[in-house]
């Protein structure tokens, strides 16, 4: 059996949904905070039980009889992200649990000024001491590009601080190859990296959305400081703006500039890239 936290977001959901194409579905356990938001799944024979990161209780029981469990990580800058994912490494081994996935980052190592890297490095710490197999996913970047844009097409320009080179990934391909992962016999020990096969800076993008747009669309460099008065006065929270002028920090020091071809060959095909993907409708709808 495998069983995938966090199956009613939007990670975990789509990896249910890619293992379901997989393998029957009574080899699948999802553990979730709300059972009724997975009525989808158990209504196609899923094990459904309740689990949260706070429980460990519920989650030995939520895990019980898994040879594989996904441990989506946390995101809440509020709770403590470290403890919550002891306390589910530690059911999972408590469960018997002979191999942890865990969501990783991509550039999850010493130095990286992202914060979140600090969690995951400390949580693939965990990992290691746990006794039990383990694969760490460090992912690349997979939000939404307009939220990482902004609204590029009605504005004609790209206003961001300085950048680098990321390859920016699909969640959906991301999900897939977690399947993929999940269900095949190969094993995958420590941390892998998967991302899109091309990093690519905000000029790139802006020409590429010139090309969309029929029209240039400017890449306007905003110092630091001016981005994040810019957000707090639309409303954005300085700790959420400060955090997001950490990982622009990181892409120009070039930690996420390295892509993988790890993705491509689970997939068996090229991942999408960002140019694919902002040439979808909707893609240019960002905020303000």
């Amino acid at each position: 059996m495998i069983v995938v936290t966090g199956a009613t977001g939007g990670l975990g959901g789509a990896t249910v949904e890619h293992l379901l194409k997989r393998i029957p579905a009574d080899r699948i356990g999802v553990s979730v905070r709300d059972v009724g938001k997975a009525r989808h799944f158990a209504d196609r024979g899923v094990r459904v039980r309740q689990g949260s990161y706070e429980d460990p209780a519920a989650l030995r029981h939520s895990f019980q009889g898994a040879e594989q469990v996904l441990l989506v990580s946390g995101n809440d800058p509020a709770a403590d992200i470290v403890g919550l994912h002891r306390n589910a490494i530690e059911a999972a081994v408590a469960a018997g649990v002979q191999r942890i996935l865990y969501t990783s980052q991509q550039a999850a190592v010493p130095g990286n000024p992202y914060p979140p890297s600090r969690n995951h490095i400390a949580t693939e710490a965990i990992l290691a001491g746990s006794g039990v197999s383990w694969t760490a996913l460090r992912n690349g970047a997979y939000g939404p590009l307009d939220q990482v844009l902004g609204p590029w097409l009605r504005t004609g320009r790209i206003t961001q601080p300085a950048d680098g080179p990321v390859p920016y990934t699909d969640r959906a391909d991301i999900a897939e190859a977690t399947a993929v992962i999940l269900s095949g016999d190969r094993p995958f020990d420590g941390p892998v990296t998967l991302t899109a096969l091309a990093a690519v800076t905000f000029d790139d993008l802006a020409g590429i959305a010139s090309g969309l747009a029929g029209r240039t669309v400017e890449r306007i460099v905003v110092e630091d400081e001016q981005w994040v008065a810019d957000q707090t006065a639309s409303g954005v929270p300085e700790e959420m703006a400060l955090l997001m002028l950490t990982w622009y920090q990181a892409a120009r020091a070039g930690f996420f500039a390295e892509a993988d071809p790890l993705l491509s060959e689970l997939l068996g095909r090229e991942p999408r890239s960002a140019a694919e993907r902002l040439a979808e409708p909707g893609a240019a709808d960002g905020p303000v």
